[in-house]
């Protein structure tokens, strides 16, 4: 029981303690945007909508956004580091969208159409890193 209690522990200092880290590598950066969802399917992307616009493959699950065109020249490149508010956890910047969209981020949600559609269309503040220049 005791061993138990400790490697909980140890797990939990180790995890957040990684996170910590992780975090700490970025400058984070904040945003507002328009966000949306899409799912991979061929009617709301191209022919093969398991793949995205660099080259990554899509699978349900990922926490993986697209961003538009003048958000990448803000920073917002390919494997960034994405919080969004009101969501859990770390996105990455996996896809871009097409070029009449501006300031707006979509959210993958893999099939799961009632997910994307109950998010619709929302304003949201964003925190996105951008990795410090080592000294």
């Amino acid at each position: 029981m005791v061993l138990r209690v400790y490697t909980i522990i140890f797990f939990l200092l180790f995890f957040y303690g990684c996170k910590d880290d992780f975090e700490k590598n970025y400058d984070w950066h904040t945003i507002k945007v328009t966000a949306t969802a899409y799912n991979s399917l061929k009617n709301q992307t191209d022919s093969n909508p398991h793949i995205t616009a660099y080259g990554d493959s899509l699978k349900p699950g990922m926490k993986y956004i697209a961003v538009s065109n003048d958000l990448i020249k803000k920073g917002l490149k390919h494997d960034t580091p994405v919080k969004i508010r009101g969501l859990e956890g770390i996105y990455y910047v996996k896809d871009k969208m097409h070029g009449r969209w501006k300031n707006r981020i979509d959210i993958y949600m893999g099939v799961d159409v009632k997910a994307a559609k109950t998010w619709g269309r929302k304003k949201v503040s964003i925190h996105y890193g951008l990795l410090k220049d080592k000294p």
